[in-house]
């Protein structure tokens, strides 16, 4: 009996806590959030541009163009924006990218990022830098003996 009333006692006051509260408006599950703000433009000349705002509390925008238009095998498509954003646990959260030839690359700092190089292998990285190429030995056809 005196387990019962226990555990009734730990679960009202589990109830009772207060709950966590989101510093922007709380918005219900399908409820329309309005748009604050939104503006696009696209080029003929392939350039664009788009922004936007949200009532709760998103934002984005994004440039873009065509690079080295016109020379076969150099052309790239750019685009470099930014958007942020509340996560449920209260945190504000920004992201700024760029995409382009070399990949898709986002900077943000909650983003993780790799450990510094230890420096001795820096060093080494250098030094190996640092050495004339080798030239490549012609590869061997010989038979292996073992």
């Amino acid at each position: 009996m005196k387990s019962f009333i226990a555990l009734s006692a730990l679960v009202a006051v589990t109830f009772a806590a207060p709950q966590f509260q989101y510093q922007q408006q709380q918005y219900q599950q399908g409820q329309v959030i309005p748009i604050l703000k939104q503006t696009q433009e696209v080029n003929f000349d392939g350039t664009y541009q788009y922004s936007y705002e949200t009532g709760n509390g998103i934002s984005a925008q994004e440039q873009g163009y065509l690079k080295n238009a016109g020379i076969k095998d150099a052309e790239a498509q750019v685009a470099q924006g930014s958007f942020a954003y509340t996560s449920p646990e209260g945190i504000p959260i920004s992201v700024s990218y760029i995409a382009d030839e070399n990949g898709f690359r986002a900077e943000g700092a909650h983003l993780p990022t790799p450990p510094p190089i230890p420096e001795a292998i820096a060093r080494a990285l250098q030094y190996i830098q640092s050495q004339p190429p080798q030239p490549q030995q012609p590869y061997s056809q010989q038979p292996f003996r073992g």
